[in-house]
Protein backbone atom coordinates (compact mmCIF):
# COMPACT_ATOMS: atom_id res chain seq x y z
CA UNK A 1 0.00 0.00 0.00
CA UNK A 2 1.01 3.25 -0.89
CA UNK A 3 1.24 6.43 0.85
CA UNK A 4 -1.37 8.12 -0.73
CA UNK A 5 -3.83 5.49 -0.77
CA UNK A 6 -3.00 4.43 3.28
CA UNK A 7 -3.98 8.36 3.44
CA UNK A 8 -7.34 7.89 0.98
CA UNK A 9 -8.25 5.16 3.21
CA UNK A 10 -7.61 6.96 6.54
CA UNK A 11 -9.67 9.89 5.43
CA UNK A 12 -12.62 8.03 4.55
CA UNK A 13 -12.67 6.52 8.46
CA UNK A 14 -12.56 10.44 9.37
CA UNK A 15 -15.76 10.68 7.26
CA UNK A 16 -14.01 14.30 6.08
CA UNK A 17 -14.42 15.72 2.92
CA UNK A 18 -13.24 14.02 -0.22
CA UNK A 19 -12.03 17.16 -1.73
CA UNK A 20 -9.67 17.97 1.10
CA UNK A 21 -7.37 15.19 -0.61
CA UNK A 22 -6.35 16.91 -3.70
CA UNK A 23 -4.16 19.10 -1.53
CA UNK A 24 -1.78 16.83 -0.15
CA UNK A 25 1.31 16.29 -1.48
CA UNK A 26 3.37 13.26 -0.23
CA UNK A 27 7.36 13.06 -1.38
CA UNK A 28 9.38 10.05 -0.81
CA UNK A 29 9.33 6.49 -0.04
CA UNK A 30 10.41 3.93 1.97
CA UNK A 31 13.41 2.66 3.33
CA UNK A 32 13.83 5.63 4.42
CA UNK A 33 15.36 4.22 7.75
CA UNK A 34 16.67 0.55 8.09
CA UNK A 35 14.13 -1.58 8.45
CA UNK A 36 11.84 -4.31 7.05
CA UNK A 37 8.46 -2.36 7.58
CA UNK A 38 7.32 0.94 5.88
CA UNK A 39 7.79 2.83 9.35
CA UNK A 40 8.29 6.00 6.66
CA UNK A 41 5.29 5.67 5.49
CA UNK A 42 3.51 5.18 8.52
CA UNK A 43 5.17 8.29 9.99
CA UNK A 44 4.53 10.53 6.91
CA UNK A 45 0.94 9.35 6.83
CA UNK A 46 0.28 9.99 10.17
CA UNK A 47 1.80 13.18 10.01
CA UNK A 48 0.11 14.19 6.74
CA UNK A 49 -3.82 12.94 8.14
CA UNK A 50 -3.51 14.96 11.05
CA UNK A 51 -2.35 18.41 9.55
CA UNK A 52 -5.00 18.02 6.63
CA UNK A 53 -7.67 17.21 9.11
CA UNK A 54 -6.79 20.13 11.28
CA UNK A 55 -6.77 22.33 7.38
CA UNK A 56 -10.71 20.64 6.93
CA UNK A 57 -11.63 22.22 9.99
CA UNK A 58 -10.48 25.65 9.39
CA UNK A 59 -12.61 25.08 6.15
CA UNK A 60 -15.27 24.41 8.16
CA UNK A 61 -14.44 27.77 10.23
CA UNK A 62 -14.11 29.95 7.52
CA UNK A 63 -10.93 30.26 5.80
CA UNK A 64 -9.69 28.83 2.04
CA UNK A 65 -8.14 25.46 1.59
CA UNK A 66 -4.31 25.30 1.84
CA UNK A 67 -2.31 22.47 0.72
CA UNK A 68 -0.38 19.66 2.61
CA UNK A 69 2.93 18.89 2.04
CA UNK A 70 4.56 16.10 3.75
CA UNK A 71 8.22 14.58 3.22
CA UNK A 72 8.76 11.27 4.20
CA UNK A 73 12.15 11.48 5.65
CA UNK A 74 11.16 14.58 7.56
CA UNK A 75 8.51 12.83 9.20
CA UNK A 76 10.13 9.52 9.90
CA UNK A 77 12.81 11.61 11.51
CA UNK A 78 10.51 13.21 13.56
CA UNK A 79 9.40 10.36 14.68
CA UNK A 80 12.45 8.97 15.99
CA UNK A 81 11.64 11.60 18.77
CA UNK A 82 15.82 12.86 18.67
CA UNK A 83 16.65 15.96 20.95
CA UNK A 84 18.81 17.73 23.01
CA UNK A 85 18.70 20.05 26.20
CA UNK A 86 21.58 22.23 26.69
CA UNK A 87 23.39 20.21 24.17
CA UNK A 88 22.90 16.45 25.91
CA UNK A 89 21.33 14.17 24.35
CA UNK A 90 19.23 12.02 27.46
CA UNK A 91 19.30 8.47 27.57
CA UNK A 92 16.60 6.89 25.98
CA UNK A 93 16.50 3.15 28.04
CA UNK A 94 17.43 2.75 31.42
CA UNK A 95 20.03 0.19 31.62
CA UNK A 96 17.63 -3.18 32.91
CA UNK A 97 15.23 -2.28 29.86
CA UNK A 98 15.53 -4.64 27.07
CA UNK A 99 15.78 -7.89 25.73
CA UNK A 100 16.55 -11.62 27.79
CA UNK A 101 16.41 -14.63 27.14
CA UNK A 102 14.09 -16.91 28.45
CA UNK A 103 14.21 -20.63 28.84
CA UNK A 104 12.57 -21.31 25.98
CA UNK A 105 12.51 -17.80 24.09
CA UNK A 106 12.83 -13.71 25.17
CA UNK A 107 11.08 -11.49 26.97
CA UNK A 108 11.54 -7.42 26.78
CA UNK A 109 11.24 -5.97 29.81
CA UNK A 110 10.49 -1.87 30.25
CA UNK A 111 12.14 -0.50 33.44
CA UNK A 112 12.66 3.41 32.61
CA UNK A 113 10.23 3.96 35.42
CA UNK A 114 11.79 3.00 39.15
CA UNK A 115 8.71 1.06 40.19
CA UNK A 116 8.34 -0.79 37.43
CA UNK A 117 12.57 -1.71 37.58
CA UNK A 118 12.25 -2.51 40.96
CA UNK A 119 9.47 -4.68 40.60
CA UNK A 120 10.70 -6.62 37.71
CA UNK A 121 14.32 -7.12 39.72
CA UNK A 122 12.69 -8.00 42.70
CA UNK A 123 9.97 -10.74 40.66
CA UNK A 124 13.50 -12.45 39.25
CA UNK A 125 14.79 -12.44 42.99
CA UNK A 126 17.17 -9.86 43.13
CA UNK A 127 17.60 -6.92 45.15
CA UNK A 128 16.94 -3.87 42.94
CA UNK A 129 19.82 -2.03 44.82
CA UNK A 130 22.77 -3.85 43.84
CA UNK A 131 21.17 -6.45 40.69
CA UNK A 132 23.84 -6.09 37.52
CA UNK A 133 22.12 -6.09 34.10
CA UNK A 134 24.04 -10.05 34.21
CA UNK A 135 22.15 -10.99 37.03
CA UNK A 136 19.49 -10.26 35.20
CA UNK A 137 19.97 -11.98 32.37
CA UNK A 138 21.11 -15.40 34.09
CA UNK A 139 17.87 -15.77 36.72
CA UNK A 140 15.58 -14.95 33.50
CA UNK A 141 16.97 -17.90 32.24
CA UNK A 142 15.26 -19.80 34.71
CA UNK A 143 11.71 -18.71 33.69
CA UNK A 144 9.76 -19.31 30.32
CA UNK A 145 8.80 -16.49 28.27
CA UNK A 146 5.42 -16.81 29.01
CA UNK A 147 5.47 -17.34 32.45
CA UNK A 148 7.39 -13.92 32.96
CA UNK A 149 5.10 -12.42 31.02
CA UNK A 150 2.01 -13.52 33.05
CA UNK A 151 3.60 -12.55 36.30
CA UNK A 152 4.61 -9.22 35.37
CA UNK A 153 1.41 -8.42 34.47
CA UNK A 154 0.30 -9.81 37.54
CA UNK A 155 2.25 -7.82 39.52
CA UNK A 156 1.45 -4.84 37.61
CA UNK A 157 4.56 -4.64 35.80
CA UNK A 158 5.55 -4.12 32.02
CA UNK A 159 7.19 -7.08 29.86
CA UNK A 160 6.16 -8.79 27.03
CA UNK A 161 7.14 -12.02 25.34
CA UNK A 162 8.50 -12.06 21.65
CA UNK A 163 6.18 -13.67 19.74
CA UNK A 164 5.86 -14.35 15.89
CA UNK A 165 2.70 -12.75 13.42
CA UNK A 166 1.06 -15.91 13.19
CA UNK A 167 1.12 -16.60 17.28
CA UNK A 168 0.00 -13.10 18.10
CA UNK A 169 -2.81 -13.29 15.31
CA UNK A 170 -4.13 -16.85 17.41
CA UNK A 171 -3.76 -15.55 20.58
CA UNK A 172 -7.15 -14.52 22.02
CA UNK A 173 -6.04 -10.38 22.28
CA UNK A 174 -5.13 -10.51 18.62
CA UNK A 175 -8.56 -12.26 17.33
CA UNK A 176 -10.39 -9.43 19.22
CA UNK A 177 -7.84 -6.52 17.54
CA UNK A 178 -8.43 -8.27 13.96
CA UNK A 179 -12.17 -7.62 14.51
CA UNK A 180 -11.71 -3.67 14.94
CA UNK A 181 -11.21 -1.16 12.80
CA UNK A 182 -7.27 1.17 13.30
CA UNK A 183 -9.52 3.99 15.29
CA UNK A 184 -13.38 3.97 16.24
CA UNK A 185 -16.04 6.97 16.24
CA UNK A 186 -18.67 6.22 19.41
CA UNK A 187 -21.27 8.80 19.93
CA UNK A 188 -21.75 9.32 23.76
CA UNK A 189 -24.74 11.94 23.61
CA UNK A 190 -26.99 14.52 22.55
CA UNK A 191 -25.62 17.72 22.08
CA UNK A 192 -26.02 21.18 19.67
CA UNK A 193 -23.42 21.87 17.43
CA UNK A 194 -20.61 23.49 19.50
CA UNK A 195 -20.16 27.22 18.94
CA UNK A 196 -16.88 27.63 18.03
CA UNK A 197 -14.59 30.44 18.73
CA UNK A 198 -13.93 33.03 15.78
CA UNK A 199 -11.06 32.99 13.79
CA UNK A 200 -9.37 36.29 12.57
CA UNK A 201 -10.59 38.14 9.53
CA UNK A 202 -8.14 37.24 6.84
CA UNK A 203 -6.20 33.82 5.89
CA UNK A 204 -3.38 34.24 8.26
CA UNK A 205 -4.39 32.05 11.77
CA UNK A 206 -3.31 28.48 11.96
CA UNK A 207 -7.21 26.27 11.44
CA UNK A 208 -6.92 25.68 15.22
CA UNK A 209 -6.54 28.33 16.97
CA UNK A 210 -9.30 29.47 19.39
CA UNK A 211 -9.72 25.98 20.09
CA UNK A 212 -8.86 24.29 23.86
CA UNK A 213 -7.61 20.72 24.04
CA UNK A 214 -7.01 19.03 27.57
CA UNK A 215 -4.26 16.74 27.39
CA UNK A 216 -4.23 13.81 30.41
CA UNK A 217 -1.27 11.73 29.07
CA UNK A 218 2.79 10.99 30.13
CA UNK A 219 4.06 8.74 27.60
CA UNK A 220 4.96 9.15 23.71
CA UNK A 221 1.69 8.53 22.09
CA UNK A 222 -0.74 10.95 24.06
CA UNK A 223 1.82 13.67 24.46
CA UNK A 224 2.95 13.48 21.07
CA UNK A 225 -1.15 14.39 19.96
CA UNK A 226 -1.21 17.35 22.15
CA UNK A 227 1.89 18.46 20.69
CA UNK A 228 0.62 18.28 16.90
CA UNK A 229 -2.60 19.49 17.77
CA UNK A 230 -0.61 23.03 19.48
CA UNK A 231 1.34 23.10 16.21
CA UNK A 232 -1.69 23.92 14.42
CA UNK A 233 -2.68 26.32 16.74
CA UNK A 234 -4.76 24.76 19.56
CA UNK A 235 -4.27 26.11 23.52
CA UNK A 236 -2.91 22.78 24.60
CA UNK A 237 -3.22 22.43 28.33
CA UNK A 238 -0.70 19.55 29.57
CA UNK A 239 -2.52 18.07 32.97
CA UNK A 240 -0.24 16.43 35.37
CA UNK A 241 -0.36 14.17 38.47
CA UNK A 242 2.21 15.45 41.00
CA UNK A 243 2.79 12.22 42.08
CA UNK A 244 3.36 10.79 39.01
CA UNK A 245 6.77 10.46 37.57
CA UNK A 246 7.50 11.36 33.84
CA UNK A 247 9.62 10.70 31.04
CA UNK A 248 13.05 12.93 29.69
CA UNK A 249 11.10 13.31 26.19
CA UNK A 250 8.42 15.88 28.29
CA UNK A 251 10.88 18.42 27.44
CA UNK A 252 10.23 17.80 23.43
CA UNK A 253 6.78 16.78 23.76
CA UNK A 254 5.45 19.66 25.52
CA UNK A 255 6.03 22.31 23.06
CA UNK A 256 3.40 24.37 22.39
CA UNK A 257 1.67 23.52 25.37
CA UNK A 258 0.36 25.24 28.73
CA UNK A 259 1.30 22.79 31.93
CA UNK A 260 -0.52 22.48 34.88
CA UNK A 261 -0.95 20.28 38.07
CA UNK A 262 -4.13 18.64 39.39
CA UNK A 263 -4.15 15.48 41.74
CA UNK A 264 -7.36 13.86 41.03
CA UNK A 265 -7.32 11.94 44.17
CA UNK A 266 -8.27 15.36 46.32
CA UNK A 267 -11.31 17.35 45.60
CA UNK A 268 -9.96 20.13 45.16
CA UNK A 269 -7.87 18.91 41.94
CA UNK A 270 -10.84 17.03 40.95
CA UNK A 271 -12.80 20.25 41.02
CA UNK A 272 -10.21 22.06 39.04
CA UNK A 273 -9.82 19.38 35.79
CA UNK A 274 -14.09 20.17 35.63
CA UNK A 275 -13.57 23.40 35.46
CA UNK A 276 -10.61 23.08 32.95
CA UNK A 277 -13.40 20.57 31.13
CA UNK A 278 -16.08 23.12 30.81
CA UNK A 279 -13.83 25.43 28.95
CA UNK A 280 -12.69 22.89 26.22
CA UNK A 281 -13.69 21.06 23.45
CA UNK A 282 -11.28 17.74 22.86
CA UNK A 283 -10.34 16.07 25.91
CA UNK A 284 -7.37 14.11 25.55
CA UNK A 285 -6.64 11.15 28.38
CA UNK A 286 -4.41 7.99 28.12
CA UNK A 287 -4.70 6.66 31.55
CA UNK A 288 -5.19 2.84 31.16
CA UNK A 289 -9.18 1.50 30.18
CA UNK A 290 -11.40 2.60 32.82
CA UNK A 291 -8.95 4.15 35.38
CA UNK A 292 -10.96 8.08 35.28
CA UNK A 293 -14.05 6.08 35.31
CA UNK A 294 -13.16 5.68 38.53
CA UNK A 295 -12.48 8.65 39.52
CA UNK A 296 -15.60 10.12 37.91
CA UNK A 297 -14.15 11.54 34.72
CA UNK A 298 -14.93 8.73 32.85
CA UNK A 299 -16.74 9.95 28.79
CA UNK A 300 -20.27 9.51 29.65
CA UNK A 301 -19.76 11.63 32.91
CA UNK A 302 -17.67 14.57 31.29
CA UNK A 303 -19.98 14.44 28.17
CA UNK A 304 -23.12 15.06 30.54
CA UNK A 305 -21.22 17.79 31.69
CA UNK A 306 -19.59 19.54 28.44
CA UNK A 307 -22.40 18.47 25.56
CA UNK A 308 -20.35 18.06 22.65
CA UNK A 309 -17.03 17.27 24.37
CA UNK A 310 -14.34 15.19 21.56
CA UNK A 311 -12.82 12.31 24.49
CA UNK A 312 -9.71 10.52 22.76
CA UNK A 313 -8.99 7.84 24.66
CA UNK A 314 -5.75 5.86 24.30
CA UNK A 315 -4.47 2.56 25.40
CA UNK A 316 -2.03 -0.54 24.70
CA UNK A 317 -3.95 -3.17 23.86
CA UNK A 318 -7.34 -1.62 22.78
CA UNK A 319 -10.33 -1.27 26.01
CA UNK A 320 -11.73 -4.79 24.70
CA UNK A 321 -10.40 -8.14 25.10
CA UNK A 322 -8.43 -10.50 27.91
CA UNK A 323 -5.84 -7.86 27.68
CA UNK A 324 -8.06 -4.60 27.39
CA UNK A 325 -6.19 -3.20 31.07
CA UNK A 326 -2.91 -4.63 30.52
CA UNK A 327 -0.13 -1.76 30.70
CA UNK A 328 2.19 -1.47 27.79
CA UNK A 329 4.39 0.50 26.14
CA UNK A 330 5.69 0.48 22.45
CA UNK A 331 8.18 -1.59 22.68
CA UNK A 332 6.17 -3.88 24.37
CA UNK A 333 3.17 -4.04 22.22
CA UNK A 334 6.08 -4.95 18.97
CA UNK A 335 7.43 -7.11 21.19
CA UNK A 336 3.87 -8.57 21.85
CA UNK A 337 2.54 -8.68 18.35
CA UNK A 338 5.37 -10.00 16.51
CA UNK A 339 7.67 -7.19 14.69
CA UNK A 340 10.26 -7.86 16.79
CA UNK A 341 10.52 -11.62 15.76
CA UNK A 342 9.88 -10.55 12.09
CA UNK A 343 12.64 -7.66 12.13
CA UNK A 344 14.75 -9.86 13.34
CA UNK A 345 14.08 -12.73 10.89
CA UNK A 346 14.31 -10.04 7.62
CA UNK A 347 17.62 -8.74 9.12
CA UNK A 348 19.29 -12.04 9.50
CA UNK A 349 19.70 -10.67 13.10
CA UNK A 350 20.72 -13.64 16.10
CA UNK A 351 17.17 -12.89 17.56
CA UNK A 352 14.76 -10.31 17.55
CA UNK A 353 15.32 -6.75 16.46
CA UNK A 354 13.56 -3.57 17.18
CA UNK A 355 12.37 -1.22 14.77
CA UNK A 356 13.95 1.81 14.42
CA UNK A 357 11.85 3.89 16.26
CA UNK A 358 8.96 3.88 18.35
CA UNK A 359 6.51 3.99 15.31
CA UNK A 360 3.32 2.94 16.87
CA UNK A 361 3.60 5.69 19.92
CA UNK A 362 4.50 8.81 17.24
CA UNK A 363 2.21 7.43 14.40
CA UNK A 364 -0.95 7.15 17.33
CA UNK A 365 -0.08 10.29 18.54
CA UNK A 366 -0.51 11.73 15.17
CA UNK A 367 -3.56 9.64 14.14
CA UNK A 368 -5.18 10.95 17.71
CA UNK A 369 -4.66 14.35 16.63
CA UNK A 370 -6.36 13.22 13.27
CA UNK A 371 -9.16 11.79 15.05
CA UNK A 372 -9.77 14.66 17.33
CA UNK A 373 -9.84 17.48 14.60
CA UNK A 374 -12.29 14.61 12.31
CA UNK A 375 -14.22 14.34 15.53
CA UNK A 376 -14.82 17.84 16.47
CA UNK A 377 -15.53 18.73 12.02
CA UNK A 378 -17.88 15.57 12.42
CA UNK A 379 -19.50 17.06 15.80
CA UNK A 380 -20.05 20.46 13.61
CA UNK A 381 -22.58 18.87 11.26
CA UNK A 382 -24.18 16.15 12.91
CA UNK A 383 -24.06 17.46 16.82
CA UNK A 384 -23.60 15.26 19.62
CA UNK A 385 -20.49 14.09 21.92
CA UNK A 386 -18.21 11.72 20.86
CA UNK A 387 -15.67 9.26 22.09
CA UNK A 388 -12.20 8.20 19.99
CA UNK A 389 -10.80 5.36 20.96
CA UNK A 390 -7.24 4.11 19.42
CA UNK A 391 -4.47 1.62 20.86
CA UNK A 392 -0.93 0.78 19.81
CA UNK A 393 -1.91 -2.25 19.01
CA UNK A 394 -4.03 -0.90 16.13
CA UNK A 395 -1.50 0.88 14.89
CA UNK A 396 0.65 -2.17 14.75
CA UNK A 397 -2.32 -3.91 12.60
CA UNK A 398 -2.34 -1.02 9.92
CA UNK A 399 1.45 -0.74 9.81
CA UNK A 400 1.30 -4.52 9.15
CA UNK A 401 -1.38 -3.67 6.31
CA UNK A 402 1.00 -1.14 4.83
CA UNK A 403 3.14 -3.71 3.72
CA UNK A 404 6.82 -4.85 3.64
CA UNK A 405 10.39 -3.35 2.29
CA UNK A 406 12.35 -5.92 0.52
CA UNK A 407 16.00 -3.83 1.08
CA UNK A 408 15.06 -1.92 3.84
CA UNK A 409 18.04 -2.45 5.72
CA UNK A 410 20.17 -1.31 2.82
CA UNK A 411 19.76 2.55 3.56
CA UNK A 412 21.27 4.87 5.80
CA UNK A 413 19.71 7.12 8.33
CA UNK A 414 19.35 10.51 6.70
CA UNK A 415 20.83 13.56 7.98
CA UNK A 416 18.78 15.32 10.61
CA UNK A 417 20.33 18.15 10.91
CA UNK A 418 18.04 20.36 8.17
CA UNK A 419 15.05 19.37 9.77
CA UNK A 420 16.11 20.64 13.24
CA UNK A 421 15.64 23.89 15.72
CA UNK A 422 16.41 25.35 18.62
CA UNK A 423 14.36 27.30 21.20
CA UNK A 424 14.54 28.15 24.58
CA UNK A 425 12.56 26.20 26.89
CA UNK A 426 12.24 25.50 30.38
CA UNK A 427 14.23 22.80 30.66
CA UNK A 428 17.05 24.61 29.13
CA UNK A 429 18.11 25.09 25.45
CA UNK A 430 16.28 22.76 22.84
CA UNK A 431 17.16 21.59 19.83
CA UNK A 432 14.46 19.22 18.10
CA UNK A 433 13.02 18.36 15.07
CA UNK A 434 10.43 20.99 12.77
CA UNK A 435 6.90 19.80 12.41
CA UNK A 436 7.14 17.74 9.08
CA UNK A 437 3.74 18.92 7.98
CA UNK A 438 4.43 22.08 6.14
CA UNK A 439 1.30 24.14 5.27
CA UNK A 440 0.81 26.60 2.12
CA UNK A 441 -0.68 29.25 4.48
CA UNK A 442 -0.24 29.07 7.76
CA UNK A 443 2.92 27.47 8.76
CA UNK A 444 2.74 24.78 11.80
CA UNK A 445 4.93 26.24 14.93
CA UNK A 446 4.98 25.99 18.59
CA UNK A 447 4.52 29.62 20.07
CA UNK A 448 4.96 28.33 23.36
CA UNK A 449 8.15 26.83 24.79
CA UNK A 450 7.93 23.58 26.39
CA UNK A 451 7.96 23.59 30.36
CA UNK A 452 8.11 22.02 33.71
CA UNK A 453 4.73 20.47 34.92
CA UNK A 454 2.88 23.13 37.44
CA UNK A 455 4.73 26.28 35.29
CA UNK A 456 0.63 26.79 34.86
CA UNK A 457 -2.13 27.52 37.02
CA UNK A 458 -4.74 24.91 36.05
CA UNK A 459 -6.88 27.82 33.93
CA UNK A 460 -6.94 28.84 30.63
CA UNK A 461 -5.92 32.08 29.49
Amino acid sequence: MDANTALSALWKLGQLPATALDGVALAGADPVLPSSFKVGTAAQVSVAAAALAACALGVWRGQPPQTVSVDMAHAALECTGWFSVDGVVPATWDKFSGLYACDDGWVRVHANFAHHREGALRLLGLDPHTATRDAAQAAMKRWSAAAFEQAAADAGLVAAMVRSFDEWDQHPQGQVLAAQPLLTFERIGDAPPLVLPALAPGAGERPLVGLRVLDLTRILAGPVCGRTLAAHGADVMLVNAPHLPNIASIADTSRGKLSALCDLRTADGLQSLLKLVDGCQVFVQGYRPGALRGLNVGPERLAERKPGLIYVSISAYSEQGPWHERRGFDSLVQTATGFNHAEGLAAGANGPKALPMQVLDYATGHLMAFAASAALHRQQREGGSWHVRLSLAQTGRWLRALGRVPDGFTVKVPDREPFLESSASGFGHLRGFRHSAQLSRTPAKWVRPSVPPGTHGPVWP
